[in-house]
């Protein structure tokens, strides 16, 4: 199954360490244009690295690399470790407090094939090409992929906790209002027994598909031209976040539809009159209401179209007719029921790949968004959702299947920044790795 390696982080030196929050950068994909410019801003944010800008922006990310390097602005910890990450948060309306226990480390690059780490989302060539150039150029790994392992007897988090009582650095506050604390683990007896739990497992990728798959892009373009290479060499591995699935912190929250164009000429009563063989069509008064109304009921959502508001559940008997060539999982997903019934039999935007093409929809999560978007003509529709479950996830995964396109969005999301991991050639020379 899967096998990790302890790693020998790079970080901030402990000056810059100190002031941690202003270092860090979230995801690409989740910081809106505003955020992501005054990120830019600071010539030693993160950013610089995760996601460089420019004609060459790969060289500029290698040229940024070796300067900080040489200025000893990143540092290079002396012996490899395993790098506990606890991100304690707050849902809306919850005074529960969460921490979400996880360690980083190497894992081995797995093609999908091994089924030793499983995927539940397509991704696109281009993105996958320019995250495989930019490690290829800088042989430095930026940001964690999120990982998933099951563990019911939580097995690791007794040491995971100990470590915590001596952190590196913690953020104040991130982006996303969590508070993100880094610890290691350097006990070479402890990091063997992480390495055998993980032996024992499949990981799920829960966030960083298109890193993870560049990856892979560079270890199979490494492999190529080494045939002699041992496959222990540092390219071979890949920088991820690994946390409990058995756990109740790890929280998956719903994305929603905007539908920002229909078919031309398509009225709000001809759309409503589309949904009516398939759908259950109720009024609302109120559309605040929504999220409550579909609350944990199967194949339920909420429509919001031109200041009215209407609970959808679809008619049961019609759920035969979702003719799409997958797994009975993915049929069963209320995310599938919408992108068939919905998409393609009430708009005609046939099949997955024409509805991952089309610039009519938009994936929002915030719920008061979509109904402020649809009340400035922003968008004709809403179409509110429930969250995707963990069991859904680990049953579309193992079905050997992927979810509809922003199925999952797993919260709070991992930061840059804490934590950036070397795939030179000498990285395995150390002394301390002979025990691993």
């Amino acid at each position: 199954m899967a096998e990790i390696q302890p790693v020998r982080g790079w970080r901030y030196n402990p000056a810059l360490s100190a002031a941690i929050d202003d270092y860090v950068s979230p995801l690409f994909d989740v910081v809106s244009p505003k955020q992501r410019e005054a990120l830019y801003r600071n010539p030693l944010n993160s950013i610089h690295l995760s996601v460089p800008r420019g004609e060459d922006a790969a060289g500029a990310a290698l040229a940024l690399l070796t300067e900080w390097q040489e200025k000893h602005i990143l540092e290079q910890d002396e012996l490899p470790g395993i790098y506990v990450y606890y991100q304690y948060f707050r849902l809306p309306g919850n005074a529960r407090e969460y921490c979400r226990k996880g360690f980083m480390c190497h894992i081995r690059a797995y093609d999908w094939s091994e089924n030793v780490v499983l995927r539940h989302e397509n991704t696109l060539p281009v993105a996958v090409n320019d995250r495989a150039e930019l490690l290829a150029r800088t042989q430095f790994q930026t940001s964690a992929t999120h990982g998933l392992y099951r563990d019911e007897l939580h097995e690791l988090e007794p040491f995971m906790d100990e470590a915590m009582k001596a952190p590196l650095y913690e953020t104040d506050e991130d982006y996303q209002g969590a508070r993100d604390v880094l610890a290691v683990i350097q006990d070479a007896a402890v990091i063997q027994r992480f390495r055998h739990v993980l032996q024992q497992r499949e990981v799920i990728l829960a966030d960083g598909h298109h890193r993870y798959e560049g990856s892979l892009a560079y270890r199979q373009a490494r492999q190529l031209a080494n045939p002699a290479a041992t496959g222990q060499e540092a390219w071979n591995y890949h920088l991820m976040y690994l946390t409990n699935s058995a756990s109740d912190d790890l929280r998956i929250l719903p994305t929603h539809r905007l539908l920002l164009e229909m078919p031309e000429g398509l009225t709000d009563a001809e759309f409503l009159s589309r949904l009516e063989p398939y759908f259950l069509i109720l009024p609302q008064e109120d559309a605040y209401s929504l999220p409550e109304l579909i609350a944990g009921k199967r194949w339920a959502f909420g429509l919001y179209l031109d200041g009215q508001a209407f609970k959808l559940r679809l008619r049961p008997e019609v759920h035969q007719q979702l003719s799409w060539p997958t797994t009975p999982e993915v049929k069963a997903l209320d995310l599938t029921v919408l992108h068939f019934f919905v998409l393609e039999k009430a708009l005609g935007i046939v099949g997955p790949d024409a509805q991952r093409q089309w610039s009519g929809i938009a994936y929002v999560r915030n719920f008061s968004e979509c109904l402020t978007r649809v009340d400035r003509h922003e968008a004709r529709a809403a179409i509110i959702t429930n969250e995707v479950t963990m069991d859904e996830v680990e049953s579309v995964c193992h079905s050997g299947a992927v979810m509809p396109p922003k199925s999952t969005f797993f919260y709070p999301k991992t930061i840059g920044g804490f934590l950036f991991t070397s795939i030179r050639d000498d990285e395995h020379t150390h002394a301390f790795t002979a025990c691993f």
